[in-house]
């Protein structure tokens, strides 16, 4: 351990996959586990994309492909942008890579030096904080409350900012919440960012099509600021192609030939395969993506309205992406038996270990009080696992005088 570089040990284990790695364990020792702490569709990868794969390597798409990627599939990505979002951009802006986290990866790495500051609203998702301190940045958290599902308002951005601040990075829809920023919303957070000149905004969008409120507002959308912007999007959610590995990042030139640089000399382009799948993808009409959005508005429906059936534990209606994270704080303090939950981690064991569902902590994304449960499976399992759920926490006592 003492010959292991500080970079390495400035990194955590991600908590979703510690926590999904747990569950498997429990599974291998013929344990029922329902499993709600991993993020990804439980849908398979449509047979048209698959079906491209299996063209592309017939036709021996099997060779390094350019380090930003096809240009065809940059192509396919802005005329997307265009499209859906109403963006206007170049190939030159749009860098491929493997997957969302590497294109997110990589913007941080190649913007941010020791010690600049990245504002990040709280809750977030799990790997912003260690991707900033892998480029040895600071981490900057804006709290947010349930009143205002979990969103950063223009003011505290306002208020936080610092001549070390160089970048917001915010998702939407949000991951663990599921809150969306709405285009009023964005638009008084880019009032802000146009009167500080040196400060970018990475938009994590990957849960773009995971929306439940009709449409999807991008803050790359308002012209002054667009020269300061990274869009950052992928294949893995909305069309169910988690194992595909495919990223990509809308930004200005200089960024992009900067991420392409980097990209270069640690992986090279995202893999020829599925490349020409996610050009399938993009090339296609939305429809199955449609029947997925449905599908998932369905079940947030459901988990919402079981939840409100559990002692304790509060939640708003989330918008958009797979999750529900409520506030469990009533627990705190209480006990089950020889079991004392302080805090949300020791519940998320309790939950798994009495009722046999795997969750993530909210500590992982920033918040003590919530746990995140992804609604990422079919009604039947929702249904269970809320049942169970509720009776372990009824099972839970107040801490005796």
């Amino acid at each position: 351990m003492t010959d292991l570089s500080k970079r390495i040990k400035r990194i955590s284990v991600s908590q979703t996959l510690a926590m999904a790695q747990r569950s498997k364990e429990l599974r291998e020792k013929g344990i029922d586990i329902i499993d709600m702490s991993v993020g990804q569709p439980d849908f398979p990868t449509p047979a048209h994309i698959k079906q491209a794969a299996k063209d592309a390597i017939d036709k021996n798409y099997t060779f390094y492909t350019p380090v930003a990627g096809y240009p065809e599939l940059r192509d396919a990505i802005v005329n997307k942008l265009k499209r859906e979002n109403n963006l206007n951009y170049t190939r030159d802006n749009i860098v491929v890579s493997n997957g969302a986290k590497q294109a997110l990866a990589n913007t941080i790495l190649i913007l941010i030096n020791k010690g600049d500051e990245i504002l990040v609203p709280s809750p977030y998702w799990v790997s912003y904080k260690e991707l900033i301190n892998l480029a040895e940045g600071t981490i900057k958290t804006l709290e947010t409350d349930i009143s205002n599902q979990y969103k950063v308002t223009a003011e505290q951005v306002e208020a936080a900012i610092t001549p070390k601040t160089k970048i917001l990075l915010y998702s939407s829809p949000s991951n663990p919440s599921g809150s969306i920023y709405s285009k009023k919303e964005l638009e008084a957070l880019a009032e802000v960012i146009k009167k500080h000149k040196d400060l970018y905004v990475i938009s994590d969008e990957i849960y773009e099509h995971i929306n439940f409120t009709g449409s999807h507002e991008s803050i790359a959308q308002f012209e002054e600021i667009k020269d300061r912007v990274i869009v950052i999007n992928g294949m893995s959610k909305a069309y169910a192609m988690t194992g595909w590995r495919v990223g990509y990042m809308a930004a200005p030139k200089w960024i992009a030939d900067s991420c392409i640089k980097l990209q270069g000399q640690y992986t090279s382009g995202a893999g020829s395969i599925s490349q020409m799948a996610a050009l399938a993808a993009l090339n296609d009409d939305n429809i199955y993506t449609l029947g997925m959005n449905q599908a998932f508005k369905e079940r947030r429906d459901l988990i919402f309205e079981l939840i409100q059936e559990i002692p304790g534990f509060k939640s708003f209606k989330p918008e958009g992406a797979f999750y529900i994270f409520p506030d469990v704080s009533e627990c705190f303090g209480k006990i089950n038996n020889y079991i004392n939950i302080k805090n949300a981690s020791d519940l998320s064991m309790y939950l798994l270990n009495e009722a046999h569902v795997a969750a993530v902590p909210g500590s992982a994304f920033g918040n003590e009080n919530c746990i995140r449960f992804s609604f990422a499976l079919g009604k039947d399992k929702i249904r269970t696992a809320m049942e169970r759920i509720k009776s372990a926490i009824e099972k839970l006592n107040e801490t005796p005088a």
